[in-house]
């Protein structure tokens, strides 16, 4: 046997082997990339994590205290809201009787009003006065909205603490309310309805 050919045959077995190496390498290294990139393009990579404070954790914890803050605050804003209905309410029907029965309380002596106080409370309440029932419908909307910053799940939050302070307006007034008080009732409940409808919610009214 030839030392050429003991050598060529020595050089084809070094090569082989490291070219079958050097391909699996490849092949591995293609498959770590690939692995690499599909995890930067799905953008979440989920590795299990026994950290509480890391965002992948598996076990979760209610923020006792942040809930009981929310419920606080949004006990308060609706609190807010109903006292507001209720002194809105109640200035409108004194405002609304200023103007219609002024007479039969001058008639009993009970106040005196001059002719420009008479005259400025028919102003107020006139359909676009700030009395009137589409002017306090809506600062009792806009007030709501306020409130809660436009979040449409508490649409119907909002609508019981105006019903409630609604009731309290009777209770502090005596009875039912003027009729331009009932009519602003209507028209708030409208103007919530119309609120959740455009949320795509369901009324509750």
């Amino acid at each position: 046997m030839s030392v050429n050919g003991v050598t060529g045959a020595t050089t084809t077995y070094d090569t082989y082997p490291v070219n079958q190496t050097t391909a699996s390498t490849a092949a591995e290294d293609k498959n770590t990339t690939n692995t690499s990139d599909d995890k930067q393009n799905s953008g979440v990579v989920y590795e299990p994590s026994t950290d509480k404070g890391s965002t992948t954790a598996k076990t979760y914890t209610q923020n006792t205290n942040l809930v009981n803050k929310m419920k606080a605050d949004a006990e308060a804003h609706a609190q807010q809201l109903q006292n507001i209905v209720q002194q809105l309410m109640s200035k409108q029907g004194e405002t609304y009787n200023t103007a219609n029965d002024i007479w039969s309380f001058l008639a009993k002596g009970e106040f005196t009003v001059d002719a420009a106080t008479k005259a400025q409370a028919e102003k107020d309440i006139a359909e676009d006065g700030y009395w009137g029932v589409q002017q306090t419908s809506d600062r009792i909307i806009d007030f709501a909205t306020a409130l809660t910053g436009g979040d449409p799940s508490k649409i119907e939050e909002m609508r019981d603490a105006f019903k409630k302070g609604y009731e309290q307006a009777e209770k502090t007034w005596g009875g039912k309310l003027p009729d331009i008080s009932q009519k602003t009732y209507d028209a708030v409940m409208e103007k919530f309805d119309k609120m959740a409808e455009d949320a795509g919610l369901t009324t509750s009214n």
